[in-house]
């Protein structure tokens, strides 16, 4: 057998009887092979026996009578001086399995952008909630993250019987909240709610960089980079900048129009309408 055809096999599922004949073939490139493909079994091995691990908290309560479905819930977006808090709730599949799924600080751009479709399409419901400016602004940031999480539980299209949440406390009756520090790296549902969030305020933030070019929103998110503090000293803060964050607070403008919490379903490959008016609105 040449060693193409042997790649190809090794490339998919192949049989222990496959495997046994392969091993006896004493042809270095052949063994060379084997030794790849060892490896790369060893590696995905490994890689589910870390996310069984993240499952141990959904496995714990799905095990107690009456929970059918557990949501995670997650942010991105609370230390920024521009632009809206982004709030996600994913309840995914129970016998799910997402290779790579982590914590969204942890994962680099493009990690975060190939898993998003994949969660999307293992999830049983997802909702995001983008939290205005003025809500944050109002309520402070503490608050307005609570009643965001608080309106992803209330209005997700399954109810979840538990919520487990990224170190918040959030409170909705029928719903037990399980906060947990550092759930993002804990929990796959945390984890998976925090590269939907992350991965939709990234993207809002690069359509409003189109906007607001001085402020190098696409690099630093809204972030206070150097670059960022010396644009706002010298062009001033934008209506996307949080009245309540220093140093936009001490230049006692005046404050951003209310606007209500924007809620959807996102749908990979399909532009939501509401979203985009809420951007063409904050680019106006």
């Amino acid at each position: 057998m040449k060693l193409a055809e042997i790649k190809t096999i090794l490339a998919g599922n192949p049989t222990e009887e496959q495997l046994t004949e392969l091993k006896k073939d004493e042809r270095a490139g052949v063994q060379k092979l084997l030794a790849a493909y060892d490896k790369k079994r060893e590696k995905e091995k490994q890689e589910r026996l870390r996310f069984a691990n993240m499952l141990r908290y959904e496995k714990e309560y799905m095990a107690l009578p009456g929970i059918q479905y557990i949501v995670g819930v997650d942010e991105a977006g609370r230390g920024p001086l521009a632009g809206p808090l982004v709030i996600a709730g994913v309840i995914l599949q129970e016998d799910v399995f997402i290779a790579g799924l982590n914590d969204s600080k942890k994962l680099s751009e493009a990690k975060r952008e190939a898993l998003y479709p994949e969660i999307l399409e293992k999830a049983v419901a997802v909702l995001v909630n983008v939290v205005s400016i003025s809500n944050i602004d109002k309520e402070n940031i503490y608050h307005a993250t609570q009643e965001g999480m608080e309106q992803i539980l209330r209005q997700i299209r399954v109810r979840p019987q538990v919520a487990l949440v990224d170190a918040m406390h959030p409170h909705v009756e029928g719903i037990e909240t399980v906060p947990i520090i550092h759930g993002d790296a804990l929990s796959a549902s945390i984890a998976a709610a925090s590269v939907v969030a992350k991965v939709t305020r990234d993207r809002l933030m690069q359509e409003l960089a189109l906007a607001y070019p001085q402020y190098g929103l696409a690099q630093n998110k809204g972030y206070g980079s150097q670059l960022h503090m010396d644009a706002i000293r010298q062009f001033g803060a934008t209506k996307i900048h949080r009245r309540s964050y220093e140093p936009i607070r001490s230049m006692n403008l005046t404050p951003v129009e209310e606007r209500d919490n924007y809620l959807f379903e996102p749908e990979n490959g399909k532009e939501d309408a509401g979203l985009k008016a809420l951007l063409e609105d904050l680019e106006a």
